[in-house]
């Protein structure tokens, strides 16, 4: 699953108020691009393609979107049958997601009314992720820079 880049990267902002590591990733990584390079070889990437300092709150999101993305797209490079679905067609249309994805497993599409209601639930609700502590959080505010500079 895949998602538009500026709410990854206001999620991954969000993580970092409760995650002692990413914030202080967050924090390294305003000093030096080197910590990008070590992030990106311990996921198993290239550092060196990686090595971008952190200037704002919203590029270690967009670190993190280009990463996973690219590993995306070199898997499929290299053959393998990968899909991908877009987090926002879920939300849009649950029921017809939730469908097509029973269906691509093989699945009975007769439990997507159920597999909906699944979504309703807040899947971190017992971590320090749930929304209910994330929502004591103001939200990430956005300059039209720092979001062009996002996408």
């Amino acid at each position: 699953m895949y998602r538009d880049v500026v709410p990854v990267a206001k999620s991954v902002y969000s993580a970092s108020m409760v995650g002692p590591r990413v914030r202080l990733i967050f924090i390294l990584g305003y000093i030096s691009g080197h910590v990008t390079k070590a992030l990106a070889e311990t996921l198993g990437s290239e550092g060196s393609d990686y090595c971008v300092r952190l200037d704002n709150d919203l590029t270690p999101g967009v670190f993190l979107y280009a990463l996973t993305t690219s590993v995306y797209l070199e898997m499929r490079r290299r053959g393998f049958d990968v899909s991908a679905l877009r987090y926002e067609d879920l939300v849009a249309r649950p029921l017809d997601m939730c469908r097509v994805i029973l269906e691509f497993y093989h699945v009975p599409v007769s439990l997507a009314e159920l597999a909906v209601t699944a979504l309703d639930r807040d899947s971190q609700r017992n971590s320090v992720l749930a929304k209910s502590v994330l929502g004591r959080f103001r939200e990430l505010q956005l300059t039209p820079k720092k979001k062009s500079k996002a996408v």
